[in-house]
Parts: structure tokens; sequence; C-alpha cells
């Protein structure tokens, strides 16, 4: 039997069997998805139930016939969750484009410059990777508690200013860059710094764009440092705001209110995030692959 013949056959068992497989896939991706998707609906249909709707029913319904938006009202009105979430917006735009300044510069530094011990210092950064997260907030809190930062914004931003996975995933990505380019640059007399910004930066956007959007939801759901490093309720994060809402608002029976808040808190990353999948996807892609 020749190769042609083979090469035929093996289609057409492919083309036998890809339907089956089609429907069996989809299947399980469906199911997979109603797994994911049902803690959203859930959250969102407690939301619309009154206070008294939601106590009365022993054995929790899958809908309501009776929708509220009393919920949301509130939401704002028990406590400040807007201030809260100006104060987040604020801290997450800052952080991140700090963040975007820091790791741009270094990773062109680490792709595209030559200095001594370069190789040492980057796998010095890498090997801070290896280091539990729990040490690094005790090291962080004790140094701005010493420089006296606590209870502002200056403290809630600085330790995260940076990030080494970021830097490496950047760093990866403008090593993709060929050479030549930068060559060519060098010849018509462009600085390293018009070369970042006029051929690296627009070729390294989908990673940017990535980076920036996972920086955005890390910041948006902080929660561990905000508490740490403030008491001060001018200063609350949203991940503070729901601690608040618990204890101070609402009290700790009226679940409802409790997932109307933590709806408002949670639409502007699900916007966020299914507006810019696409790029994120690219992103990743193109960051961990080289060549």
């Amino acid at each position: 039997m020749d190769s042609v013949t083979c090469e035929k056959k093996i289609r057409s068992r492919q083309r036998e069997y890809t339907p089956a497989v089609r429907v069996v896939t989809y299947a399980l991706l469906g199911v997979w998805a109603l797994i994911v998707l049902f803690p959203f609906y859930w959250m969102i249909l407690t939301s619309l139930k009154s206070y008294s709707a939601y106590n009365g029913e022993y054995i929790p319904k899958l809908y309501t016939l009776s929708p509220t938006l009393q919920n949301y009202a509130d939401a704002f009105t028990a406590v400040p969750l807007g201030r809260y979430l100006l104060n987040t917006l604020f801290f997450t735009v800052l952080t991140t484009v700090i963040m975007l300044a820091v790791i741009v510069l270094a990773a062109y530094a680490f792709a595209r410059l030559e200095f001594r011990g370069k190789n040492a210092v980057f796998v010095l950064f890498l090997s801070m990777m290896m280091i539990p997260n729990e040490l690094v907030v005790i090291t962080n809190f004790i140094t701005i508690t010493d420089l006296d930062l606590r209870n502002s914004f200056t403290g809630l931003i600085l330790p995260s200013v940076t990030s080494v996975f970021y830097l490496y995933l950047l760093k990866e990505n403008f090593e993709q860059i060929p050479d030549n380019l930068y060559y060519a640059a060098k010849v018509d007399g462009t600085s390293d710094l018009k070369y970042l910004l006029r051929v690296m930066i627009p070729i390294a956007k989908p990673t940017l764009v990535t980076v920036t959007i996972l920086k955005v939801i890390e910041c948006w759901n902080s929660y561990v440092w905000p508490r740490l490093i403030t008491d001060d309720e001018r200063y609350f994060l949203v991940s503070n705001g729901i601690q608040e809402i618990r204890e101070n608002g609402f009290g700790r029976e009226n679940i409802p209110a409790m997932m109307a808040a933590v709806v408002v808190i949670s639409v502007p990353l699900i916007v966020l995030f299914l507006l810019f999948r696409d790029k994120v996807m690219e992103g990743v892609s193109r960051g961990g692959t080289k060549g």
C-alpha cells in the first residue's frame, strides 16, 4: 500500500470521527462552562432577592419571581462603597502605570543592553520568585511601618510597583525582536530610549496589554496587603470594604445585600477581561514562545 493511499485513508477516518469528537468536546466544554459560570449566576440571583425572601427559602431556589434592586441601593448607603471604588481605582491605575515604567526599562536593559553581571543579576531576580509571599509581606510591612507610611496611598502602592514575573515575560518578548532592527537603528543614530519607544514597545504591544490587564486584576483583587497596612476608612479599598460591609454595614446575616456589593465590585473586572480576552491570550502566547 503506497503512502498516498494511506494518507487518503487517514483523512477519511478523520472526517468520519471528527463530528463525533466535536460533539463530545463541545458537550464537555458546555458542562465545564456551566460549572464555572454557576457561582456568578448564583451571586447575581442572590443579590436580586429580598432579605425576607432569601431567609424564607428552606431549600434554595434557582430563580426568583420578585427581583429587587434595593440591595444595590443599600450597598452604597450602608457603607461608603463609592469611596472604596474610587480609592481602588486610584490605587490600581497609579500602581499599574508605575509598574509598567519600571518593568519596561528593566526588561529592555536585560534584553538589549550589555553590562557586567547582567546574567547574575537576572538570575537573582528570578530566584526571588521562590521566596514565599508570606515572607515578603512581613518584610514589606516592617519596612513601610518603619518609614511611617501606614494608612497612606504611598504605603499601599510602593510594594507593588514591580513584578519579577511580568519582567521575565516582557524580557522574553523583547528578545524575540530581531537584533538587525537594533543595529540598523543605531547606525541611523537612534538613541536607546527612542528605539525602545518607537520600535520595541509597539512590537510588544500585545504583551504589554496582557501585563496591564493582569496587573489591574491583581491590584483590584488585592486583599492581604491593604488589610495589613490600612485601618483608616479613608484609605480602604474594595477588599477592605467587603469586610467592613460584613462587620459594620449589613451584618453577617444579610447575604443578599452582601452579594449586591460583590456584584458591583466584580463587574468592572469581568467587563475588562471580556473586552480584552483575545489580547491576553495573544500576549501570553507570544511571551512564552521564542523564535
